[in-house]
């Protein structure tokens, strides 16, 4: 069975890859001149030169993964069975209307012509309701359980009807957590990329075919987009692609039970999530001072004069440790 999963798999994260390659190479000139990526001028001074970058990339790797998704459900004779492909198709819609309120949140930014798009009140609501309504459908679909795994202590805490305000606190977590990190040119998408490593292996290790396949569909995605995104980006997957992978990471924690590994594999997300929390309250304690130079903490960096293509590769370390540390407490 593995090895048919791998063939599957390999072969869907071709089509995507190649899909979102082909997307995207037509989507740059076009949107070029519609939706050029308003630049927050409070930034590092060296991003006011990606004024005029193309955004909404993010529409590109999503339509690849739906098409081919979708159509390999509809056409492909050789589709693997007991393989929960109910259960992706469910994740991959979820991950679809987070992204549509990305989408939103782009549009609104674009038609403004300013980097302010929906309040943070209204985004966070707007993915608040539809979390509750995706752990309402994925316990009456699936059954969630209430118990709550703690890595490295190998406790199980049964939460009861606690687990639901938790879960919908994690989720509208990890979802901001990704769009606060893609703020550096390939940044989030090399993360998501070592993520879907991860699930790739999780999958083949463990015989969870709803952790291969998402890796391997998204592993496509990321990576055809990277060859537009990587510094210096020629496309930014905005709001719209950074909910969708946000959707995706959150929404599998979710459905595999294990929401604190996912957690610490996604380690890098969770720190720059923390440095904006850490940077806000200490600015309102302290009387206005800073705690970092920039948050979230990639911004840090570059005030403190590091390179784009040297805070990816450091991030990108940490993600790849954070990652084995996860594996290795899953699989044990």
């Amino acid at each position: 069975m593995k090895s048919e999963w791998m063939a599957e798999g390999l072969i869907l994260a071709a089509l995507v890859f190649a899909l979102t390659v082909c997307i995207e190479r037509l989507l740059i000139p076009r949107l070029r001149a519609r939706a050029a990526q308003p630049i927050l001028e409070i930034g590092p001074a060296w991003h006011l030169s990606k004024k005029g970058t193309p955004t909404l990339g993010g529409v590109g790797f999503i339509a690849a993964v739906l098409i081919v998704f979708f159509s390999w459900l509809l056409f492909s004779r050789r589709a693997v069975e007991n393989v929960a492909w109910g259960k992706i198709a469910f994740l991959l819609l979820f991950s679809l209307l987070c992204g549509t309120i990305g989408l939103l949140d782009d549009l609104k930014k674009l038609t403004r012509r300013q980097n302010m798009g929906l309040s943070a009140w209204q985004k966070y609501l707007l993915l608040l309701a539809l979390c509750v309504l995706f752990l309402y459908l994925s316990d009456l679909f699936f059954g969630l359980s209430t118990t709550l795994f703690i890595p490295f202590f190998d406790v199980k805490w049964e939460m009861g009807w606690l687990y639901y305000p938790f879960a919908a606190v994690y989720l509208t977590g990890v979802i901001n957590a990704l769009n606060l990190t893609d703020g550096v040119d390939g940044l989030l998408s090399t993360l998501v990329a070592v993520f879907c490593g991860l699930l790739v292996l999780l999958g083949l290790s463990i015989g969870e075919s709803t952790a291969f396949f998402c890796g391997a569909l998204l592993l496509g995605a990321v990576l055809g987009f990277l060859c537009f995104n990587a510094h210096p980006a020629k496309i930014f997957m905005g709001d719209t692609g950074s909910l969708f992978l946000g959707g995706m990471v959150g929404g599998y924690g979710i459905l595999s039970g294990a929401p604190l590994l996912v957690l610490l594999a996604g380690g890098v997300f969770v720190i720059e999530a923390v440095s904006v929390i850490l940077q806000v309250a200490w600015f309102k304690l302290s009387g206005g001072k800073r705690l970092l130079r920039m948050a979230p903490l990639h911004h840090h960096f570059e005030k403190g004069g590091w390179s784009e293509m040297r805070v990816v590769a450091l991030f990108a370390f940490w993600g790849v440790l954070f990652a084995v540390l996860s594996f290795f407490e899953w699989v044990r």
